[in-house]
């Protein structure tokens, strides 16, 4: 019998694991979905979804009028009673034109002269963190290379202590806690809005550094971003960057990572044939993008009643952009839920968005992939799992796809 789209749930976590089927039935029967849970629209088709993201007059990226509900009363209070700062409109929740000047900030920092100048130092740290489990031939990889390797990094680059990384990730994890709304207890709210509040504590203490002793970090650059005629941003506004800068360093970047290798292991024939030729590794991580795309969904708002293809959308109605949709879209990827490293477009891939909210850390996130997985080939051989992967192999989340307990083993080569 064939399935229909009520055959699935997005808050099943077996189904947002491993939605590819769920996706296949939307693109054939519903590409513009209402979640009959929550009454958002998941728009699916990449034509459309591109349609969507380069129109700011109808979909916005404010979302904050929709969002919420007695969970989010809950978080902000915790942070309010700590003597913390509330969630304010930045990055990702503005439109341009006051989305311009957060952006210009970060353009001026993630360029690609900037990554080419970085490669070597990440080919270094990527080599250091092998070399701490190369010589049992296992480890756990998710903990012991997915996640410090991109940690490292974004902790350098906004000027925090490297070697605290594990606490950055435990914030960063508190940060994203939203992406468990639908299924989050009140006492995981305040847990992780307890954990937030640590976070803003502590880094309103290194803003007020850098403001009184600039540095060449991130951080500084961000305390003394305003020309002559413009405020500083406010303490809120810098806590908000900080924290897309810390959940976007880690979250996107680790899972793709941990996508690659799994890839490896699922088609072993691609670590001898990356081994034997360096230029397949773009390729490669192109495609790992649009297989299993770290980011499933990002939110908008319809900022008035507005129809894509056949589907009736209300003002204020919740529009959520399915990135891991879009890229399993037969229209635009040919046998899209094949893993192909000769795909001609691979490269069109929307993992990282599109127009002017795309992800501004891509090249960074992109070289990060590709020192990780040249390096990795190079020094390890006969990559396998070393245990079963859990069931589901992710975690729940609205948006992302974090693996965990990943366990791999390994020859030295």
């Amino acid at each position: 019998m064939m399935k229909t789209p009520d055959d699935f749930s997005f808050l099943n976590p077996a189904v947002s694991s491993e939605p590819w089927d769920f996706y296949e039935v939307l693109h054939e029967q519903s590409p513009v979905y209402q979640i009959p849970e929550t009454g958002a629209f998941v728009v699916t088709r990449y034509e459309d979804l591109r349609a969507v993201l380069k129109n700011h007059d109808v979909f916005s990226s404010d979302v904050g009028s929709i969002g919420g509900g007695s969970l989010a009363e809950i978080q902000q209070a915790v942070l309010k009673n700590g003597g913390g700062w509330p969630h304010v409109a930045t990055l990702q929740r503005t439109d341009p034109p006051i989305h311009d000047r957060y952006r210009k900030l970060l353009d001026r920092v993630f360029t690609i002269a900037r990554v080419r100048e970085l490669t070597p130092h990440i080919d270094d740290v990527v080599n250091s963190l092998i070399e701490n489990f190369i010589g049992r031939g296992e480890c756990e990889f998710n903990e012991e290379f997915a996640m410090p390797m991109p940690g490292i990094i974004i902790a350098e680059q906004l000027g925090l202590d490297a070697d605290n990384v594990a606490t950055f990730k435990r914030w960063a994890d508190a940060m994203l806690g939203a992406a468990r709304a639908a299924v989050a207890s009140e006492e995981e709210v305040r847990t992780n809005a307890e954990i937030e509040l640590e976070a803003q504590l502590f880094l309103a203490q290194v803003f007020e550094e850098r403001r009184q002793n600039p540095t060449d970090d991130l951080m500084s650059a961000m305390v003394h971003s305003h020309g002559e005629d413009e405020e500083p941003l406010t303490m809120p506004e810098l806590q908000n960057l900080m924290h897309q800068l810390i959940t976007g360093g880690f979250e996107t970047t680790q899972t793709a990572i941990n996508h690659g290798m799994w890839t490896l292991i699922r088609h072993p024939e691609l670590q001898a044939k990356l081994q034997e030729d360096n230029n397949l590794l773009k390729p490669f991580v192109d495609e790992v993008l649009r297989w299993e795309s770290p980011v499933q969904f990002l939110a908008r708002r319809a900022k008035q009643d507005v129809t894509i293809g056949e589907t009736f959308i209300k003002k204020d109605s919740m529009v959520l952009v399915g990135y891991g949709a879009a890229n399993r879209d037969k229209e635009k990827f040919e046998c899209p839920h094949q893993f192909d490293i000769d795909r001609p477009n691979s490269g069109a891939n929307l993992a990282f968005g599109s127009g002017r909210h795309f992800c501004p850390g891509a090249l960074l996130a992109k070289q990060e992939m590709m020192s990780s997985f040249k390096l990795l080939l190079d020094r390890l051989g006969d990559i396998e799992l070393a245990k079963p992967l859990p069931e589901p192999v992710h975690r729940f989340s609205l948006f992302f796809m974090p693996m965990h307990d990943f366990h791999i083993r390994f020859k030295k080569r």
